[in-house]
């Protein structure tokens, strides 16, 4: 048997686990100092991924890999400080366990990292939601609501690139943004962004599929970029048929390596 424990408040989180069997447990002080277990709580669905007030923790899975419906909750975490020992999937070094907590979690089988230093519980499936609050995690705090994740980032958040080296934030140019800081593994870019441009998805602006897409078209790594656009287009929930990414590309004007994109667009059309 490995443990790890936490207490929070008059709270104590139990984390065990017994071979590939993962049980995080929740308990109340009592007043002689004894744990006591917390009585269940209603549980109910997580909205949909576009909706302002989503972040309810992700599917979660059987031993099997199965999909275990409906999504049981026993709380709605902030979308950058997700979840904690009231019934979260989420966890971020530094917060509720240290980095080096984290990572024996890792080894142990009870986590899997989603992002840098964030992590998920192994019983829970990975989704969008997930994957922008991870990434947004790792932005400077005062800069997480003035900026959209965009890019690869972005396509990786939708599941149709690898996870990116550096985070790609996108803010308007319209907008006065301070400097990011040295080594914070993100870059920021000044665009000009549409009110349609942008999604919240777990409560994170990311790029919709079209603009990022077209970012990708325009500013992917020419070793992705034909693979990414083949993705994004496979995947019929995006609804990002690259016909109709071309075809607004064509009628935008004044676009840096225009040429070499609509390029891309077409080698990806054409497999």
């Amino acid at each position: 048997m490995v443990g790890h424990a936490a207490e929070i408040g008059s709270e104590l989180l139990l984390v065990a686990a017994a071979g590939n069997a993962a049980r995080f447990t929740v308990f109340h002080s009592s007043p002689t100092g004894l744990p006591l277990r917390r009585p269940p709580r209603k549980a109910w669905g997580m909205p949909p991924l576009n909706s302002s007030d989503v972040m309810g923790p992700p599917d979660r899975l059987d031993p099997a890999g199965r999909n275990r419906s409906p999504r049981a909750v026993a709380c709605r975490p902030d979308p950058v400080t997700a979840v904690t020992s009231t019934g979260g999937a989420l966890f971020h070094a530094g917060e509720l366990f240290s980095s080096g907590e984290l990572q024996a979690m890792l080894l142990d089988g009870l986590l899997r990292r989603v992002y840098r230093d964030s992590y998920l519980r192994a019983d829970f499936q990975e989704d969008s939601a997930c994957r922008a609050v991870s990434a947004l995690r790792s932005v400077p705090g005062h800069l997480r609501s003035r900026v959209a994740l965009g890019r690869q980032c972005a396509a990786w958040v939708y599941g149709c690139a690898p996870p990116p080296m550096v985070v790609s934030l996108l803010t308007d140019h319209r907008r006065r943004t301070t400097t990011l800081p040295l080594c914070a593994h993100t870059t920021l870019h000044q665009v000009s962004l549409g009110p349609f441009d942008v999604n919240l998805i777990g409560g994170v602006a990311v790029t919709t599929p079209l603009r990022t897409a077209l970012d990708i078209a325009v500013h992917g790594p020419p070793e992705h970029a034909v693979r990414i656009l083949r993705s994004i287009a496979s995947d019929q929930s995006l609804e990002c048929p690259l016909r109709l990414v071309e075809a607004a590309l064509v009628h935008t004007a004044r676009v840096p390596g225009k040429s070499r994109a609509l390029g891309r667009l077409r080698e990806a059309q054409s497999a």
